[in-house]
C-alpha cells in the first residue's frame, strides 16, 4: 500500500556516502577482475577478492535500505518512502543477490573462468547489468534534484560523477577484448607500423570501442548540466582503473593519456560551454574532445614505446576517425537544441528511478 506522499529527495551528503560505498563495491570488482585475468590456478568462489567484492554490494545495500526505513519510520509506505532516485537501485539489490547465488552455483558446477568466457557467463552479465543499477543510484538521485541547478559545483555533482564513472568501468570490464586502454605503448606503436599486422585492426577496432564506451557518459552528462571544471578528469581518472587492474599497471602511460584527455576535455568544457542549449557548442565538444583523447594516446604512447608507429596513414587517420564518431555521437545524443527547463525532461521518469 502506498501512503500517497510525493517521493523526496536525500541529502547531497547522503548521496555521497552512497556513492563511497559504491566506490568499496567498485574497487571490489576491480579486484576480482585482476584476480581473474592474472591468477589462472583459481579454483574456487571463496576467495578474498569475492569478499571484498560481496562486502562492497553489502555496505552498499544495507545504506540503500536504511534510506529508505527511515522514511519508513516517518510513516510513509509503499514508493513514497523510497527517495527520488533510489528506486532502480533498491530493486536490483535482491536481483543481484540472486545472480551472486547462481554464480556461486555456476563456479561450483562448471569451474572458474580465467579467459574470455568470464565476459560471456549469464550469471557475470546479471550481476554487471544489477550493479551498474546500484551504483549510477547518485546520479539518478541528482537528475532532477531541485538543488542542483543546470550548473552544479563539482563537489554538489561528484557523487554522480563517481556513480557514472565507475559505471563505465563496468562496461569497459564486459567489453576486455575490445578495450584500447589495456595496450602497452610499444605494442601500440609494434601494431600500427604495419598494415599487414593482424593487430592493426584489433588496435583500430579497440580504439572505436573505447572511444564510445568513455565518451557516451561524458555526452550524457553535457546534455543534462553545464560540467564543472574538474569533471572529466574525475570520471576519466575513474575510468582507468579497471583496465589498469586487469593489466596490472604495466600500460601506465597508456593510462595517464587518458587522464591527461580528461584535462584537455575540461577545458574544451570551459571554452566551449557545450549544453543541451548549444548544439553547435556540444557538437564540437564531442569532436574535439574525442581527437584530442586519441591524439594524446598515440602521442604519449609514441614517447614511451620509442617513437611513431612506421604508418603514418594509421597515426594521423585514427585521432580523426575517432573525432568524427565523436561527432556522430554528439548529433545522436543532441540531434536538436533544447530549452534548459526541457534539458532534464526526457528523463525526468527515469530520475524519480
Amino acid at each position: 500500500m502506498d501512503s500517497g506522499e510525493p517521493r523526496g529527495w536525500v541529502s547531497p551528503r547522503t548521496d555521497l556516502v552512497t556513492a563511497l560505498l559504491g566506490v568499496w563495491f567498485g574497487v571490489g570488482l576491480m579486484i576480482d577482475a585482476w584476480a581473474h585475468t592474472n591468477l589462472t590456478e583459481l579454483e574456487t568462489f571463496f576467495t578474498p577478492w569475492h569478499a571484498v567484492f560481496y562486502s562492497g554490494f553489502a555496505v552498499v545495500s544495507g545504506w540503500i535500505l536504511w534510506q529508505v526505513w527511515r522514511n519508513v519510520r516517518t510513516g510513509r509506505q509503499g514508493l513514497a518512502a523510497v527517495p527520488t532516485g533510489y528506486l532502480a537501485g533498491l530493486v536490483a539489490i535482491p536481483a543481484f543477490a540472486a545472480f551472486g547465488f547462481a554464480d556461486m552455483m555456476w563456479h561450483t558446477i562448471l569451474g572458474i573462468e580465467t579467459s574470455l568466457d568470464i565476459l560471456f557467463s549469464p550469471s557475470h552479465l546479471g550481476l554487471i547489468v544489477t550493479m551498474l543499477l546500484i551504483i549510477t543510484t547518485p546520479l539518478r538521485s541528482a537528475w532532477n534534484a531541485p538543488d542542483v541547478g543546470a550548473r552544479p559545483a563539482l563537489g554538489r555533482l561528484l557523487p554522480a560523477l563517481i556513480g557514472l564513472a565507475f559505471a563505465t568501468t563496468l562496461v569497459s570490464l564486459f567489453l576486455s577484448y575490445g578495450d584500447a586502454m589495456q595496450y602497452r605503448p610499444a605494442r601500440i606503436v609494434e601494431a600500427f607500423s604495419s598494415v599487414n599486422d593482424p593487430g592493426a585492426d584489433r588496435l583500430a577496432l579497440a580504439m572505436v570501442v573505447t572511444n564510445v564506451v568513455v565518451l557516451s557518459p561524458v555526452l550524457l552528462l553535457a546534455r543534462r548540466w553545464v560540467l564543472p571544471f574538474g569533471s572529466v578528469t574525475v570520471m576519466y581518472t575513474i575510468a582507468v582503473l579497471m583496465p589498469g587492474a586487469q593489466t596490472e599497471f604495466q600500460n601506465v602511460p597508456v593510462l595517464v593519456s587518458f587522464i591527461v584527455a580528461g584535462l584537455v576535455s575540461d577545458l574544451l568544457v570551459r571554452w566551449l560551454r557545450p549544453s543541451g542549449e548549444r548544439r553547435g557548442a556540444y557538437w564540437a565538444f564531442a569532436g574535439l574532445s574525442a581527437f584530442a583523447t586519441w591524439t594524446l594516446y598515440i602521442g604519449i604512447s609514441s614517447v614511451a614505446g620509442g617513437g611513431l608507429p612506421a604508418v603514418p596513414e594509421l597515426w594521423t587517420g585514427a585521432p580523426i576517425i575517432a573525432g568524427l564518431i565523436g561527432l556522430a555521437l554528439g548529433a545522436l545524443f543532441l540531434p536538436n537544441a533544447v530549452a534548459a527547463k526541457d534539458a532534464g525532461a526526457g528523463t525526468i521518469d527515469a530520475g524519480r528511478a
